[in-house]
């Protein structure tokens, strides 16, 4: 299986929203089936074949998540992102301000969907691969 150590280096390979494909792919032949980030800390748990799951530890100190989530002002952070206009850290701020408590990666249906507070679904994008 793979480990939380060859992820991180596979992600240490991005800079920008613009190049989360080519790591989604890098990860995917790793053996990973799908992942659940958290915005307030960036903590991951990924998941693989037969029930196999490892988690990484907090990337940063608690962001506060808003309780109420605003879909266009996030979709429009999300854009600026995916052009490579804000790195990673922004863009964790960006979801915590717009109530994005985190997102849901599949590997198999290559979507990325996110979620606020209260479970519900704002977003749902299909990753270029």
């Amino acid at each position: 299986m793979f480990t939380v150590e060859q992820i991180e280096n596979a992600h240490d390979k991005v800079k920008t929203g613009a190049d989360f494909p080519n790591y989604i792919q890098e990860i995917k032949k790793m053996g990973v089936k799908s992942f659940e980030t958290w915005v307030k800390d960036s903590h991951t748990e990924y998941f693989g074949e037969n029930d196999f799951k490892t988690t990484s530890e907090p990337q940063y100190e608690d962001l506060t998540i808003a309780d109420d989530s605003d879909k266009e002002k996030f979709s429009q952070q999300l854009k600026s992102h995916q052009r490579g206009e804000t790195d990673y850290m922004e863009f964790c701020e960006d979801c915590a301000e717009t109530g994005i408590e985190k997102w849901i990666v599949d590997l198999d249906t290559f979507t990325c969907t996110y979620y606020d507070k209260a479970g519900n679904k704002i977003l749902a994008e299909e990753i270029p691969h």
